[in-house]
């Protein structure tokens, strides 16, 4: 059962001799307004925290033993002692402790809190850092990986502490207060990037293959330096391996910062999750927790995968932050703890729209005061299935607010529903547009459909083809597991199947299986194919050839991630012959090897002669040298009919 991550007091039966934990966590009742609760006017009081000896037991701080009196019985005596007797006789429900050691915590269900030190139930929150911890033990290792390491124990208050404000308002006030916070984030151009020449400028980006359009555009950076983020999200970019920035993050992040609407195209693992994330910290951080309710930054997601994916950088970038944290909303998760997780003034939510809409719906959260929108992944969730729900969401967010719109394909059609969605955006493009990554070998064989599994136990044997993890895309999840069955037994794999009839806490088993090396194949329907950074897949076969060329750029752009090499295998048939123009147009130009047979289709030049014709008739442009000719032409075309 889903556990309240609030104050777990216990309170003893003793009515002479109370014992008593104290430790400052807020509670439910000090979250109400005083003008309501009257009895909150005068609130416990946190003085004093708990640490451990080797042998084991728990005793006061020594700050604390000379002004603690102690009663003949060994208990320590409080003036709150009666207020616990008034509670119990108002039928206060009771309340557990809060756990000490980690191993008396227990592992979390899909959709609660992980603790960020052992991965346990997070069932509670470090104000110092605002990250989920499971027990006390646990919270004190995370203080000292951040640098705040005390001998006292689970959230003292670095403030005094003032009679009748609750903890929350407390910490709202000291952020708001806090130096950092209240100075804010403006992006302003680095000097060094200021003092650049305009021809410089075009040079650099002529040579990353920067693209961008529109009025007014800021200038790309070279370092994440140049920037001026804050101490702790520099230090943050640093731990979680972000050196230097990539293509998309020197343009990308600059005029996210400055506060421009931008739709982006990259190539699948060229880093646009970070580049759009950036602006969406630093935005959560400029206004202060406290001073206006609900979250700031919103992330759309097509997939829980992906988002679930999003939520962990986002983490790794918020890091000791103060008050910053996030909620994950995604369907298939228990629903009672995303509803709990919103109750913690949370700064940015990451979810998929269904779910979110459904939230929405029950008014758990209000998306009055968000500030900035990205929707990742913008050419699926804008077209019909996900847009309708896209747009309803939409619809719930001010009109002033920033919107990012990024994906590795942005069709022409996408194209011009993004722009009706932005105001005034910078469109960039980096590399070759739509076209599959340059950094995976792409390898297209001719292969009729009986013998398909044949040819992929071929591959499954080619020593130098094979390298696992080998990530298997096929278009149906029958087919997933009926592939999975035959692979396992034939070869001898560890195999594993992963669509969307799975649970959701077995999809990410599997998943998480995949990053960690556990399987060797893993089939899969689309849900594996966009976005996920796979970094140990080095082969990608497609099973079955992709319904449209764009899915196709993102799956076999798993198996070129963050600058590593890798391998792409897809069968095509004449069941694929609607897509043998697109296959020729945008795999030939990158130097693959198309076969033979799909070459010399009948097929393939119907297409190419119908695709000559449109050419001509949108090249055709009248001026009076040809406008007898056109006529004439026009004539003969309708005596014909």
């Amino acid at each position: 059962m889903f556990m309240p991550r609030s104050l777990k007091v216990k309170r003893p039966s003793n009515d002479s001799n109370p014992v008593i934990k104290k430790c400052k966590v807020k509670s439910e009742e000090a979250d109400k307004d005083p003008k309501e609760n009257p009895s909150s006017e005068n609130p416990l009081k946190v003085t004093c925290d708990r640490t451990h000896t080797d042998s084991g037991k728990e005793e006061l701080p020594e700050e604390h033993r000379e002004t603690a009196p102690v009663s003949d019985h060994g208990h320590l005596e409080t003036s709150t002692a009666q207020d616990f007797k008034e509670s119990e006789a108002e039928d206060i429900e009771k309340e557990e402790p809060v756990k000490c050691l980690k191993k008396s915590q227990r592992w979390p269900e899909p959709g609660e809190p992980v603790c960020v030190m052992c991965g346990r139930y997070g069932e509670y929150i470090c104000d110092s850092t605002d990250n989920d911890v499971c027990s006390l033990e646990c919270k004190d290792h995370h203080l000292a990986q951040m640098g705040k390491g005390t001998k006292q124990v689970f959230c003292a208050l670095d403030q005094p502490e003032r009679e009748g404000m609750c903890s929350s308002a407390l910490r709202a006030e000291e952020t708001c207060n806090s130096g950092e916070q209240k100075q804010g984030y403006f992006y302003k151009e680095d000097e060094f990037i200021s003092s650049l020449t305009e021809e410089q400028v075009q040079r650099v980006k002529q040579e990353l293959g920067i693209v961008t359009q529109g009025k007014a555009v800021v200038r790309p950076i070279i370092e994440f330096e140049h920037c001026k983020f804050p101490t702790t999200l520099s230090a943050n970019l640093k731990k979680a391996g972000y050196e230097a920035p990539t293509p998309v993050q020197m343009q990308m992040v600059p005029i996210g910062l400055a506060g421009r609407d931008v739709i982006a195209s990259a190539d699948t693992g060229s880093g646009k999750t970070a580049a759009f994330l950036l602006p969406v910290v630093v935005c959560a951080m400029e206004r202060p927790m406290g001073c206006q309710y609900g979250p700031t930054g919103l992330v759309l997601s097509p997939t829980r995968e992906l988002a679930i994916q999003i939520e962990k950088q986002v983490k790794e970038l918020v890091m000791g932050l103060p008050n910053m944290r996030t909620a994950l909303l995604v369907g298939g998760m228990p629903l009672p703890p995303q509803l709990h997780r919103l109750k913690q003034n949370i700064k940015i939510i990451i979810a998929t729209p269904g779910r979110l809409l459904e939230i929405l719906k029950q008014k758990a959260v209000w998306l009055s005061g968000v500030k900035i929108v990205v929707v990742d992944e913008a050419d699926t969730m804008l077209k019909m299935g996900f847009q309708q729900q896209v747009l309803d969401v939409l619809e719930q967010v001010p009109e002033d607010h920033q919107t990012l719109l990024t994906s590795a394909t942005i069709p022409l059609g996408i194209e011009q529903l993004a722009e009706r969605l932005t105001q005034d955006p910078v469109r960039i493009t980096i590399g070759e547009k739509n076209q599959p990554c340059s950094n995976v070998r792409q390898i297209v064989l001719w292969v009729e459909e009986p013998s398909k599994k044949k040819k992929l136990f071929e591959i499954l044997n080619d020593r130098k083809l094979y390298h696992p993890p080998v990530l298997v895309f096929v278009d149906c999840k029958l087919g997933a597991d009926l592939l999975c069955e035959a692979v396992s037994k034939v070869m001898a794999l560890h195999t594993v199947a992963i669509h969307s009839d799975k649970p959701q806490c077995e999809r990410n088993r599997i998943l998480k299986g995949l990053l960690e090396g556990e399987f060797e194949v893993v089939v899969s329907t689309g849900v594996l194919g966009r976005g996920l950074d796979l970094v140990n897949v080095k082969l990608v076969v497609n099973f079955d050839m992709p319904s449209s060329m764009d899915e196709y750029v993102h799956q076999v752009g798993r198996a070129g991630r963050l600058g590593y090499r890798g391998t792409a295998i897809t069968f095509v048939n004449n069941n694929n012959k609607r897509l043998f123009l697109e296959v020729v147009n945008r795999v030939k130009p990158t130097g693959s090897l198309l076969p033979p047979q799909l070459l010399n289709s009948p097929h393939l030049h119907e297409q190419q002669r119908r695709e000559r014709q449109k050419s001509r008739k949108e090249d055709t442009v009248v001026t009076k040298t040809n406008l007898i000719d056109i006529i004439r032409k026009h004539d003969r075309n309708t005596f014909k009919k």
